[in-house]
């Protein structure tokens, strides 16, 4: 999305007709919503599944819809729905048993969200992932297929993680549903997310501390914005800020606004498509991820490492160029071409990730070596340089995706 009313400059407070008119914008823009909601929201104080909240949302997700827009449910709440299910104090620690205890509170879960959008005209479909089925493009591109045909049949998806297969020692797993929200709004052009919590925004201290004040309106989601997170543990789930604000940095990466606002406001999104000052918005920078691209920065797996000199280094982060052989030092790991691989300064700091054109043993070989050489080395030069600038992403513009425990 384009905002004209944006302000580069700072995370400076806007005057309120500022805010109203960005907000206008970002409403106006927004084709598809993915809205995720957290176990604090969706629970009650003894630990069941909220049916009336399920009711609450299902009718607001509904409206949105009758807009025409794609509407996307990323819902958290199926181990929570399973330890009130099981009549269990707490929640499991063991691997295998939260995945049987979600498995269970999973069915509870979708039949409330079925049974309360039926009442509005709409099916509920349910989609169940792990972070395997987008790392290869063909698996990203089924998803986007599948959520698109969901939307083209008049219904809505109830997104979740797939807890039961999900594991964080394979890394199957996105982490949280926060996370695997940025993700599923990722996959999608003009696409708004919102992450509804148990607090009403991002706030300058402690929510808690009557001296704090909600911030409205967010651009640069750099260091010193995460530092105002504070997370709170929770026996059923998680997420906390610190969460939510990766999120929503992944999702600002893709050209994605993005909203942290209070879950149980009973009619939070309709204020929110109403263009009311609800919760902290995140404006996206100018510069941000597009399609292949938006994979390779954020969903792929990375199958090996290229280690740079200082001049690959500045002519890749600095110049726009491509990563020619006479710049790799040295090669880590077995890939083929086509495959995404990491690219390590002499500091060992990741600066980007891309597609290669050759295998990492013929890499090997023609390393440090210039282009007029490698033709002799390899017997055929296919391609001027190892990974084409168009199939490079610079790290600034996307969120490492690491695994958060």
């Amino acid at each position: 999305m384009n905002f004209a009313c944006e302000n580069p400059a700072g995370n400076a407070d806007d005057s309120g007709a500022a805010q109203d008119a960005i907000r206008a914008q970002v409403i106006d823009q927004t084709k598809c919503v993915v809205v995720k909601v957290g176990t604090r929201v969706l629970t009650t104080n003894e630990g069941k599944l909220d049916l009336a909240r399920v009711d609450l949302l299902a009718a607001q997700l509904a409206r949105i819809a009758d807009s025409g827009r794609h509407v996307i449910m990323v819902s958290s709440g199926a181990v929570g729905a399973g330890v009130a299910k099981l009549g269990l104090p707490t929640r499991p620690v063991g691997i295998a048993r939260l995945q049987a205890v979600a498995a269970i509170g999973q069915a509870d879960l979708i039949k409330a969200y079925e049974k309360s959008l039926l009442r509005h005209g709409y099916q509920a479909a349910q989609v169940l992932l792990t972070k395997s089925d987008l790392r290869r493009r063909s698996g990203y591109l089924h998803v986007r297929n599948a959520l698109n045909g969901i939307h083209e049949f008049g219904a809505i998806a109830v997104v979740n993680e797939n807890d039961s297969v999900a594991v964080a020692e394979l890394k199957t797993t996105f982490g949280d549903n926060d996370r695997l929200a940025a993700h599923v709004a990722g996959l999608f052009n003009d696409a708004l997310l919102i992450l509804l919590t148990d607090v009403h925004g991002l706030y300058d201290g402690h929510p808690d501390n009557r001296d704090s004040k909600k911030i409205e309106v967010v651009r640069d989601l750099d260091g010193d914005v995460m530092s105002m997170a504070e997370d709170k543990n929770s026996a059923v789930s998680k997420g906390g800020m610190e969460g939510k604000l990766r999120a929503s940095r992944l999702a600002n990466s893709h050209g994605h606004p993005t909203i942290i606002g209070p879950g149980r406001q009973d009619d939070v999104l309709d204020r929110i498509f109403a263009g009311e000052r609800v919760g902290t918005l995140f404006i996206p920078p100018k510069r941000t991820l597009r399609g292949r691209r938006r994979w390779i920065g954020s969903a792929a797996v990375v199958a090996g490492s290229l280690y740079l000199d200082d001049g690959a280094s500045r002519a890749i982060c600095n110049q726009g160029r491509s990563l020619l052989a006479v710049g790799i030092e040295r090669v880590e790991g077995t890939f083929s071409h086509g495959d995404v691989v990491s690219l390590i300064d002499r500091n060992e700091q990741e600066i980007a990730r891309g597609l290669v054109n050759y295998r990492s043993h013929e890499i090997s070989l023609i390393a440090g070596r210039s282009n007029a050489e490698i033709e002799s080395i390899l017997g055929h030069r296919p391609y001027e340089n190892v990974i084409h600038r168009n199939n490079l992403v610079l790290r600034n513009l996307a969120e490492t995706d690491v695994t958060e425990h």
